[in-house]
């Protein structure tokens, strides 16, 4: 009787050994027959599932996002205004190995993206996915009177997406300097221009 194959498994499978190759040996060297060594399938099995090679690191980008978005709303699933928001903003850091990780693997792509129009268009399609969650916290968090009235929600979100994006290029680069306890410290400083200064109950 022939093997039953789960086809959205195996494709997992692939794209998880594209992650490892890309972090081991960089972007550049992530190969179908680097992945096909690292997977222990075929190359003609990853032809299968894949067209080619910028098929193959998209489908990457695209599953490390996916795990991303799913993680971020079981978190902020019970939560609201600006609690939801620094919560956003704390999955978004690489504050850990899991976070490193896909930071890096983020980076890969932006300085891909620069060369190629097909990867940039992925990645801003990717970036307007995320932003769209980060709006819709900072909307919650308006509708609560919890941002200060100069603080619009487009402005906001543009702010705390580029903080986000220097925070982990700088903790991706000089971790020694840029170590989790000072970003927690940085993004409450940051959140807090946001707030509404609630009066003294003195």
């Amino acid at each position: 009787m022939p093997k039953i194959v789960d086809h959205e498994e195996r494709r997992r499978e692939l794209v998880a050994a594209v992650v490892r190759v890309i972090m081991r040996d960089g972007i550049e060297r992530c190969t179908l027959r680097a992945v096909a060594r690292e997977s222990g399938y075929s190359s003609g099995v990853l032809a299968h599932y894949f067209a080619g090679k910028e098929d193959l690191l998209t489908a990457a980008l695209r599953l490390s996002h996916e795990r991303i978005y799913a993680r971020i709303a079981e978190k902020l699933e019970p939560l609201a205004g600006l609690v939801a928001v620094r919560e956003f903003m704390l999955d978004n850091l690489p504050l850990d190995d899991e976070r490193l990780t896909e930071t890096r693997l983020e980076l890969t792509y932006w300085a891909r993206a620069l060369g190629d129009e097909r990867v940039l268009a992925v990645q801003r399609e990717e970036a307007a996915r995320l932003r769209s969650m980060l709006v819709d916290v900072l909307e919650d968090a308006r509708r609560r009177d919890e941002l200060a009235p100069r603080a619009t929600v487009d402005v906001a979100a543009t702010r705390l997406l580029a903080f986000i994006d220097g925070v982990s290029l700088h903790a991706t680069l000089h971790p020694e300097r840029m170590t989790p306890e000072l970003q927690h410290r940085l993004l409450d400083d940051e959140l807090a221009r946001l707030a509404v200064e609630l009066p003294s109950t003195s």
